[in-house]
């Protein structure tokens, strides 16, 4: 009889231990089926809203502003006799200038040409210098070795050197920041330091509402890196990017 109790038992015990394992692996796979099907959604969203972008970017560039031109050059053409209209048609002038100026921002920040046609380094340094905030904090970008470039991949690191150049101007109050590549034959490696007042940064992923330290980490994850960011309260910050080539 104590022989079939401790059967039973043993029986019952196995039974509930493969019923349980079964359930922890169902879970772990649906939890990572869920992860690959949100990275899939989201890399999809995302290269949606690029192709969206360069669209947008390559009207702005290719009708709006020969249209404003032509607008311009038009009005300045017209002669008037009455001193009052002249500077009608003058301040009508340096409006469409405004207007194409601020046209050509919102085009780089959509789709920055300067990425295809001179490389990473240069897209970033002219996207700075058309946020005109030189005086305010200074921008050090640099690379120890060339950096072979890939359209596609390059960007995406633009778009996460952009969200770090928005944050440590915005939180920050650092007087410089400095952004680094390097590449050898198995990834690449951006690092961007700042010396500002640093932040906790567990306690900003917890609390923070924005999608500033969310986007850094999609986009890179959408190229398989891995991004660790240190910083502390009164020690800057340092963003550490990895990204896998090949």
């Amino acid at each position: 009889m104590e022989e079939r109790i401790v059967y039973t038992t043993v029986f019952l015990c196995s039974l509930l231990a493969v019923i349980i394992t079964f359930f922890i692996v169902s879970i772990i796979r649906y939890h990572r089926r869920y992860i690959r099907l949100q990275r899939e959604r989201i890399t999809a969203e995302i290269r949606l809203l690029e192709n969206e972008r360069k669209r947008i970017a390559t009207d702005l560039h290719d009708s709006l502003g020969p249209l404003l031109s032509t607008v311009k050059l038009n009005i300045s053409s017209v002669e008037v006799p009455d001193v009052r209209d002249k500077a009608v048609i003058a301040k009508s002038g340096r409006y469409i200038d405004e207007i194409v100026t601020s046209m050509r921002q919102i085009s780089h920040n959509l789709l920055p040409n300067t990425l295809e046609r001179k490389g990473l380094q240069d897209a970033i340094r002219e996207f700075y210098k058309l946020l005109g905030q030189q005086e305010r904090m200074e921008l050090r970008v640099y690379a120890v070795n060339d950096i072979t470039p890939n359209p596609e991949r390059d960007i995406h690191i633009f778009r996460i050197t952009q969200e770090i150049i928005h944050n440590t101007l915005k939180h920050a109050g650092a007087s410089v920041l400095e952004i680094g590549f390097s590449e050898d034959d198995k990834e690449l490696l951006v690092l961007a330091q700042d010396n500002g007042k640093g932040f906790d940064v567990e306690k900003s992923r917890r609390n923070s509402r924005g999608l500033g330290l969310k986007s850094l980490e999609i986009r890179t994850d959408i190229l398989h890196g891995h991004l660790s960011i240190h910083s502390a309260p009164g020690r800057g910050t340092r963003y550490y990017i990895r990204i896998p080539l090949g």
